[in-house]
């Protein structure tokens, strides 16, 4: 069976899982990359370094982001969400975007790239001197899917 989530449903997803697919463009260039995030419900927050999305993010600020849960091939759930892209300069919202962030329980072990600051796992004394690019996409739609076998357990779909 093959349906749509709920926006209930979508958000539980984008707040459950820790990595998502950011696309991005501009002109005939397409770009997609793996970032872990947090979701609030109304934003997604990020942390990154200076390349080529966050070129591309300020020259042309509508974005796409997608997170699936994989139970096999006949059991996932998959949710995309079109927003755009807001760099977080001003201290107080970067300082609160990077402490969302730390606090999010990431899957272990981590990576160097989900250690926002030499301090990890223990958050810093002053998140704002943490380097890199804090950012957040201000979700202005989303969507999600599923399929379920029939021979599956609900229990899949609660999170």
């Amino acid at each position: 069976m093959i349906g749509n989530l709920s926006i209930p449903e979508t958000d539980k997803l984008l707040k459950k899982e820790v990595v998502g697919r950011l696309a991005c463009g501009e002109g005939n260039n397409v770009y997609v990359v793996p970032i872990s995030y947090v979701y609030d419900g109304e934003y997604i927050y990020c942390h990154t370094h200076e390349g080529l999305k966050v070129e591309m993010m300020r020259r042309q600020p509508k974005v796409c982001f997608e997170v699936d849960h994989l139970r096999d091939m006949a059991n996932w759930q998959s949710a995309i969400a079109f927003g755009t892209f807001e760099e977080l300069s001003d201290p107080g919202l970067r300082s609160h975007a990077l402490k969302k962030l730390h606090e999010r329980i990431l899957p272990m072990p981590s990576s160097e790239t989900t250690h926002l600051s030499p301090d990890w796992p223990f958050p810093p004394e002053e998140f704002n001197k943490i380097t890199g690019v804090t950012f957040r996409i201000r979700v202005e739609k989303r969507t999600g899917r599923f399929e379920k076998s029939v021979s599956t357990p609900t229990t899949f779909f609660s999170f």
